[in-house]
């Protein structure tokens, strides 16, 4: 757990400082120079083991997913700089039932009652969260933040899929420079120059990234996913703090108890699901 919880503060750090560049920056020019620095912080790796061993052997999959995650980030960060960072995590919550959703629908997975349950909850405590705020200028945002979470969830369905084929750090490589590419065009039209420190910050950005993906596949090494999910609730704790300290946002009630609310649905879910498992 707690290489989970590491993961957690370091993806919190990490979208702190992409919040602050964003509201420096258009959020495509901020999109694009994340995932480039994030390419570049894995090019020396890249190097070490060969071109050759990173070469995808379904092409056409690689592609569409990060299209696919291309779509869910341009989502994401319209909504970053308009969001606080404690609602943007609650809502980020919803990610395991979409992809729960997406399985049953997509997959074929076996659609049975708790899982259903757990969906109906989740999407309760997110409206909670998001409610509140449609009536203000900012409901649009939170919106665009929500729909950005079933997008992501297809593109994590697409990479389950894509695991048959070619191994996680070659498609951690490949969303990497298929991200890029295609945010690209929308940084260019967009494009401002940069200060020496923007630049820095997002080399920071690529590095934490890189720290956040490793310290979370540690984590479902060493346990099993539904025992980490229970301290996925301090993240909500890391981006509240840093809210306020960077942004003076202050998190509203309705976001913790939307929160505990989807965090809950999904710690039970996972729960049930591991004994489940236990008792094939």
């Amino acid at each position: 757990m707690i290489w989970t919880a590491l993961a957690g503060f370091i993806f919190s750090l990490l979208n702190a400082t992409m919040r602050w560049l964003a509201l420096e920056l258009h959020p495509f020019q901020a999109q694009f120079l994340r995932y480039l620095f994030g390419a570049l912080v894995m090019f020396p790796l890249i190097l070490r083991t060969g071109f050759v061993a990173y070469r995808p052997n379904h092409w056409l999959g690689q592609i569409w997913r990060g299209a696919l995650h291309t779509l869910g980030l341009s989502l994401w960060f319209l909504a970053l700089p308009r969001i606080s960072l404690a609602d943007m995590t609650a809502i980020g919550f919803t990610g395991p039932i979409f992809i729960m959703i997406g399985a049953i629908w997509f997959l074929k997975e076996q659609a049975r009652w708790d899982r259903w349950l757990a969906a109906l909850l989740g999407l309760t405590g997110v409206m909670v969260v998001v409610g509140p705020q449609l009536s203000g200028a900012g409901g649009l945002y939170h919106l665009l933040m929500l729909a950005s979470s079933p997008v992501f969830a297809a593109s994590f369905l697409l990479t389950k899929l894509l695991t048959r084929y070619d191994r996680p750090e070659v498609i951690v490589v490949w969303q990497s420079i298929t991200v890029t590419l295609f945010s690209l065009p929308m940084a260019l039209f967009v494009w401002k120059d940069l200060s020496l420190w923007q630049w820095f910050w997002f080399l920071v950005c690529g590095a934490l990234g890189s720290a956040g993906h490793y310290c979370l596949t540690r984590s479902f090494g060493v346990s099993d996913i539904s025992s980490t999910q229970s301290v996925k609730f301090l993240d909500l704790v890391w981006a509240s703090l840093l809210g306020w300290l960077i942004f003076s946002d202050v998190p509203a009630s309705a976001t913790l108890l939307g929160a505990l609310v989807i965090l809950g649905s999904t710690i039970w879910l996972a729960r049930r699901e591991s004994r489940r498992s236990s008792q094939a």
